[in-house]
């Protein structure tokens, strides 16, 4: 069996129970959160529409982006991801669009949410349209629920907290499996404009729970250094930022010794500010 065919293996018959705290269902998209360990429940940026949705009304600006995932090789097993965010006086608004996998197994996303910041707390919610078709078993879709929230404890320390599909929403109307409830909650500390050190728990109700830690350094002005680590399983996590006035670029890189390397891309473009 090749490495393609396992990879179809895998995709075809764990999709909603090894693979689901990693998989595409809530697989975090933007490198700069990836490059971090994936931890993401306290960042303020336009990927906060994938990641949490409650730090979006923290954006000082509208913004639109792409991503790139690539996981072990594999064409099949890429993620393309795109979005918007747009800030007002009500709050911030968010429309992510997400696309996984290849003719033979391949998962669609699309998904509107809100943010709004009272205070020292912002929340939010996402509505979801996920779709999944397997050549040979057809297509399930289902709508999936998300809700986030982030609370400023002091100048320097944030708490965030995250759950996708808490209504347990099935892979299909007649399908048996259900989608993967996934429940993550995390602390940033932020000592200076240079430093975030962020420390994040993510736990799927089916699987053992996982910790996860990340860093952030400003080498100079506009470049940014991004490590972290996570257990179960054993990750490691690497990462560069670029940020110029009116756009972003970020690369990362997971690392398993099992299975390789995967490389994350992404690009964000500012085109107002507040």
């Amino acid at each position: 069996m090749s490495i393609r065919q396992f990879a179809y293996v895998l995709l075809f018959f764990f999709p909603l129970g090894a693979f689901s705290q990693n998989g595409t269902e809530t697989f975090p998209r933007g490198a700069r959160s990836m490059g971090m360990g994936n931890t993401h429940v306290t960042l303020f940026d336009a990927w906060s529409i994938f990641n949490n949705i409650g730090g979006l009304s923290r954006l000082t600006e509208s913004q639109v982006f792409v991503g790139y995932d690539h996981l072990l090789n594999l064409n099949e097993l890429t993620t393309l991801s795109a979005g918007a965010a747009f800030k007002n006086d009500l709050g911030a608004w968010g429309l992510g669009i997400s696309s996984f996998g290849g003719a033979q197994f391949n998962q669609q996303n699309i998904g509107l949410g809100f943010s709004n910041q009272m205070g020292i707390t912002s929340i939010g919610i996402k509505i979801n349209y996920f779709q999944t078709n397997i050549e040979g078993f057809g297509r399930g879709a289902a709508p999936v629920i998300e809700l986030g929230g982030v609370a400023e404890l002091g100048p320097q320390l944030f708490f965030g907290a995250h759950i996708y599909n808490p209504t347990r929403s099935k892979l299909g109307k007649n399908a048996p499996d259900r989608l993967p409830t996934v429940v993550k909650a995390g602390f940033s500390y932020r000592p200076s404009a240079k430093i975030m050190v962020n420390m994040e728990a993510e736990k799927e109700i089916l699987l053992d729970p996982m910790l996860k830690v990340g860093l952030e350094y400003n080498l100079m002005d506009r470049f940014w250094a991004r490590a972290g680590v996570n257990s179960n399983p054993h990750n490691l996590f690497f990462g560069i930022g670029f940020k110029p006035k009116k756009f972003h670029l970020d690369y990362a890189m997971t690392q398993n010794n099992a299975l390789g390397n995967t490389h994350h891309f992404s690009f964000t473009y500012a085109f107002t500010k507040q």
